[in-house]
């Protein structure tokens, strides 16, 4: 009877370090995607932040060039547009949501990648996943 309590006990134990162990991988990743992110072109600054449908990317900072190739695509103000929308985790360091871009003027399925602390692979796709675009975002700050 001792036994079984010991064993019943040790078993416990191990499933509470368990669930403990788990939650940090999650809110770790999550907390890898806060901040400030260039993409690969240098061209735009986007902050990634919490917001009512979870994850949000607001342009904060675009290069002339930038700005023009998305009023020419019909976004009159980069800064401020939010490119990146309902950002939710579906899985190790993936995130799926929607993404905008600015100069098709068109938003479209997104999955976000934690490639390591200052790395995210975002990737937009159309026609059911047959067209894809993916860029390499670096963080800094």
């Amino acid at each position: 009877m001792a036994k079984a309590f010991v064993v019943k006990a040790n078993l416990a134990k191990i499933a509470v370090v368990a669930l403990l162990a788990a939650a940090p991988v999650q809110a770790s990743a999550q907390a890898q995607l806060a901040g400030h992110w260039k993409n690969a072109k240098g061209s735009l600054v986007v902050k990634v932040a919490p917001c009512a449908t979870g994850w949000c990317g607001v342009v904060i900072d675009a290069t002339e060039k930038a700005k023009a190739g998305a009023r020419k695509g019909g976004t009159p103000n980069l800064i401020g547009t939010r490119i990146l929308s309902e950002v939710r985790p579906a899985g190790d360091d993936v995130f799926k949501g929607k993404a905008f871009d600015p100069k098709h003027n068109v938003r479209v399925p997104a999955t976000i990648r934690v490639v390591g602390p200052s790395t995210l692979m975002v990737k937009g796709c159309i026609i059911g996943g047959l067209i894809c675009k993916e860029q390499r975002w670096t963080r800094i700050s």
